[in-house]
């Protein structure tokens, strides 16, 4: 079986591991370097980190980020609202995971390149029937143009109502192995201590009118006079040594057609879920993806693994739409919204993520018992 993978970030190369034991894959990405600066930090919840063990490269991008235990929630005030376990359950051994997108691509590409797929940059999808391969797998992100190829009605992005700042402080004392979130008044401020001495911060503001960032616009003055009220985020902001660029997020609605007898979309292409998901998703599409062309021919594949994905799926962006719904809300709801959150966190936390953590996409030998032998 040949098989077309478009785009090569997380989502393409992650499949591209995935398919190597069933497929010849060529992995095509339009951008020169998919692994440079391409945002900020991400997280691995444990879900997502169970399908980098199935696929035999969990230990390189671990060494590549680092761990993370907690996850504190705080008021705009400073007030601590909850202490929980960070992308897991109590009782998991795997810690979640913190590391820089371009670092989580890299290391995945190159586990990619290890079990034989080709990697090809710099070339565009430009239609479907001209292919030359047996199946079409779409992972080229939020604004996927194999998802208008497939469908030229399919839903367009629309701003979400938030958009992102991100940079790296030095100097700053923070407690090492904890997420932060503070429910600032201009938009929640995320936190945490790089085993370097460097802090990891993102501010991810609420404004209902998208910003151009093709602007001239100063954004590190622009935060701190937005974060200037919440003292830990400003001190943060004021210790900041360098900047990532902007991002402006994203909604999507729901995707009719994620599949057809010789393409399918995953990953953003298919479901944009946020919630700090959207790594851990992707790996998730590619090995189920992998597990049914493995056992049925591509049409019933196709069919199957749609099937199977989509009430995890949809689940999760509607937990995704409610986390986005609290940070978009003006100051009065929000107040109430922070004073419920802390009865939630106390005695509703655990049971409400169970679902999406305790999800295990078992062992995927023979590819990942290969690169974990050559990485040895």
């Amino acid at each position: 079986m040949r098989v077309l993978v478009v785009g090569g970030g997380v989502a393409g190369s992650a499949v591209a591991i995935a398919l190597r034991e069933v497929a010849d894959v060529t992995v095509v990405e339009a951008r020169p370097d998919p692994a440079g600066d391409v945002g900020s930090f991400v997280s691995l919840a444990v879900n997502g980190l169970r399908g980098l063990d199935a696929l035999g490269c969990l230990d390189d991008v671990r060494s590549r980020g680092f761990a993370v235990d907690r996850q504190l929630m705080w008021s705009a005030s400073g007030k601590l609202l909850a202490d929980v376990p960070r992308g897991r359950r109590e009782e998991d051994t795997l810690r979640g995971v913190t590391i820089m997108r371009g670092q989580l691509v890299d290391a995945l590409r190159d586990a990619a390149t290890r079990a034989g797929a080709a990697l090809v940059t710099g070339e565009r999808l430009v239609d479907l029937e001209s292919v030359d391969a047996d199946l079409v797998v779409g992972a080229d992100g939020l604004w996927s143009t194999t998802r208008r190829l497939l469908d030229p009605t399919a839903p367009q992005p629309r701003y979400a109502g938030l958009y992102t700042v991100c940079g790296v402080a030095e100097g700053v004392d923070v407690p090492p192995g904890t997420f932060n979130m503070t429910f600032a008044s201009a938009g929640a401020f995320l936190h945490v201590a790089a085993p370097n001495g460097e802090t990891w911060w993102a501010a991810q503001v609420a404004d209902p009118v998208e910003p151009d960032r093709t602007a001239d616009t100063d954004w590190l003055a622009r935060v701190a006079g937005l974060y200037r009220g919440e003292a830990t985020p400003f001190r943060i902001i004021a210790a900041t040594t360098r900047l990532h660029p902007t991002t402006v997020m994203h909604t999507l609605a729901p995707v009719p057609t994620r599949h057809t007898d010789r393409a399918v979309l995953i990953g953003d292409a298919a479901h944009p879920v946020g919630a700090g998901q959207g790594a851990s998703m992707a790996v998730e599409d590619a090995l189920a993806l992998a597990r049914h062309l493995k056992s049925a021919p591509i049409p019933t594949a196709l069919a199957a693994y749609d099937a199977e994905r989509l009430p995890r799926i949809t689940r999760l962006l509607k937990a995704a739409d409610d986390n986005r719904d609290r940070k978009t809300s003006g100051p009065v709801k929000r107040w109430a919204q922070t004073t419920a959150m802390k009865l939630f966190f106390r005695h509703f936390y655990p049971r409400a993520t169970a679902w999406l953590y305790a999800y295990d996409p078992g062992d995927h030998p023979p590819v990942a018992a290969l690169l974990r032998t050559e990485r040895h």
